[in-house]
């Protein structure tokens, strides 16, 4: 019985996916991200030398709320993260959600803390959360290029992979991915 729900669950993710990856791009960035495209560009282009601090500041105003309450929150889900204790993120984290909806990092923390938990179908409702508020949000794509592949869809965790690496080329985990799913349907029409 639990395969069958387990396999539902991963039908109605890889809907949820579907119609999101085709429409990401409708959404505006949130307000904590505004006035960033100039750190965006520069992350975007692989030879820039700038780079690395690009990423850094652009992941420095991704992780401020605008309160200190609620960075506070989001430091101590990171924090419990680091240490390995999902249920005390997914906590923090889920405080944070409930009491700063429009903070991106929010969801996307508790996004991670689900994936960790391998809870992947609250990880990818987590993952739309923070897609919606912040479409640019590489780490979120590369984390629903994961969740793609571990359900066996290679097509769309391929598409999530690459359009998280086209913003941020720096990634050598996405381009490992993008290689091994290339490699493997090599010859095989995604």
């Amino acid at each position: 019985m639990w395969q069958r729900f387990d396999r539902y669950k991963c039908v109605v993710t890889a809907f949820c996916f579907s119609a999101m990856l085709g429409t990401m791009a409708a959404f505006p960035a949130s307000a904590e991200t505004e006035g960033l495209e100039p750190y965006f560009k520069e992350l975007a282009d692989p030879n820039d030398p700038g780079w690395s601090r690009a990423e850094a500041d652009i992941r420095r105003a991704w992780s401020r709320s605008g309160s200190a309450a609620m960075d506070l929150l989001f430091k101590r889900g990171e924090d419990a993260l680091d240490a390995g204790d999902t249920e005390a993120a997914i906590e923090h984290f889920t405080a944070l959600t409930d009491h700063a909806p429009d903070f991106a990092a929010g969801w996307n923390g508790r996004a991670t803390a689900y994936f960790m938990a391998g809870l992947y179908g609250p990880s990818a409702v987590d993952i739309a959360h923070t897609l919606k508020l912040e479409p640019r949000h590489w780490g979120a794509l590369a984390g629903l290029g994961a969740i793609l592949e571990e359900m066996g869809d290679d097509k769309r965790a391929l598409e999530a992979y690459q359009k998280s690496f086209a913003l941020n080329p720096h990634q050598q985990d996405v381009k490992d991915a993008i290689a091994r799913l290339d490699e493997a349907h090599q010859g095989t029409a995604l």
